[in-house]
């Protein structure tokens, strides 16, 4: 089992950055791919990024891509994303999650793991 724990959310301006964490407990020792996803009121929990678990591999939702950059540090077992010029549409709860072994996914359903989520929200 691994248990996470997302903080550094909040409130900020359009154009603002904002460092999301995750901290990672229990059976922490690898390896595991790490996802953020996010779900905005009335949508579906959706793809953001992921890295894989020595971190030379990430990939991005295109919604994303040049603005937010995820990263990991195993020996503090810590994720990060980092979200830079900030949109309105960027306003969700944001999720970390795990998945087992170094199998590559963005798909919501294939992480068995996930964190209790942290608020963000952009005003224009």
């Amino acid at each position: 089992q691994v248990q996470l724990v997302e903080s550094g959310g909040g409130l900020v301006q359009a154009g603002d950055s904002l460092r999301l964490s995750c901290a990672a407990s229990g059976r922490t020792f690898g390896p595991y791919v790490m996802g953020w996803f996010r779900q905005a009121p009335g949508k579906e929990r959706e793809f953001v990024a992921v890295i894989s678990w020595i971190g030379r591999r990430t990939d991005y939702a295109d919604s994303v891509k040049g603005r937010f950059t995820i990263s990991r540090d195993n020996a503090k077992n810590t994720g990060y994303l980092q979200m830079n010029s900030l949109k309105p549409e960027d306003t969700a709860v944001y999720y970390c999650a795990a998945r087992d072994g170094s199998t590559w996914s963005t798909g919501v359903s294939e992480y068995e793991y996930w964190g209790q989520g942290t608020q963000v929200t952009v005003s224009s």
